[in-house]
């Protein structure tokens, strides 16, 4: 039976205090809060910098037993090297506790600059660096360089899992069909992402799994979703799944606070309606 996870994209927003995050809640249990209301969150923090160990294995103990993370890889490697002479940076990411997730480790997600045009040699030989399995991001761990201390590594795995990866591209160049053809040839996701036309909007299966990103549809960040445009996506899910393909959504239209809502909202539309599953 296919699996389909709704969610949110961070959950570190001041800005949803005191509205998705009720009056006196503290900081520390808002991840607990919302793993309550969505089935699944985005870890961003690892985006922009290389996370602990104990950061992960936390994360994993404040959600409930079938919650999943997906994860940002980092842009170091995506944004800074542009996914050239990799393997290190990648080496180091996969240390640095990212397995602490055990079952809870979801789909990897490797977002694009909008700058960076399509490079076939490029994409193949990156896609190609990426762990299929617990077994080789450990292998991969092994070869990482003295930035990470011992005390942040971790390079072993509790079991023997696969590894998904998702793509998300932000450059009208990816939209063609050699793109999909090597993402097939890796079992890589393209990531369907709602921009509100900013950047590229694929909707074409390329692996086992769908993953889509909704930024807002009239309004990048910001807009929140209309029950119309709500109906259509859980429409949409609702035929990934019946296809077979598990099913990844996370709303990052959090500027304004709609994201946690919107997911909410979905779940419901779906009959996974998180707070009516405790």
């Amino acid at each position: 039976m296919a699996d389909v996870r709704v969610g949110i994209s961070g959950w570190t927003y001041p800005g949803w205090r005191g509205d998705f995050f009720p009056e006196g809640l503290v900081h520390r249990e808002e991840l607990r809060y919302a793993a309550e209301h969505v089935t699944s969150i985005e870890i961003n923090g690892s985006f922009y910098a290389l996370q602990k160990p104990s950061s992960y294995a936390k994360w994993r103990d404040e959600t409930p037993d079938d919650f999943v993370f997906a994860v940002k890889g980092g842009r170091y490697i995506t944004h800074v090297r542009r996914l050239l002479d990799v393997e290190t940076p990648l080496a180091n990411f996969f240390a640095s506790g990212v397995l602490a997730l055990r079952g809870k480790l979801g789909p990897i997600l490797w977002q694009l600059p909008p700058n960076m045009h399509f490079d076939a040699e490029r994409l193949d030989e990156f896609l190609d660096l990426l762990p299929e399995t617990t077994a080789a991001a450990c292998a991969l761990a092994a070869r990482r360089d003295d930035k990470l201390p011992d005390d942040r590594v971790l390079a072993v795995t509790d079991a023997e899992r696969p590894i998904r990866h998702a793509l998300e591209v932000r450059h009208a160049s990816f939209a063609v069909p050699e793109t999909m053809s090597i993402a097939r040839n890796h079992g890589v996701a393209l990531v369907l992402a709602d921009t509100a036309g900013r950047y590229p909007r694929i909707d074409e299966q390329t692996t086992d799994f769908r993953y889509a990103r909704l930024h807002g549809d009239a309004e990048l960040y910001a807009s929140g979703y209309t029950d119309a445009a709500l109906d259509d996506w859980a429409a949409r899910v609702r035929g990934w799944s019946t296809e077979g393909q598990d099913v990844f959504v996370y709303f990052d239209n959090d500027m304004k606070g709609r994201a946690p809502f919107d997911a909410m909202a979905l779940l419901h539309r779906l009959g996974e309606d998180r707070r009516s599953m405790r």
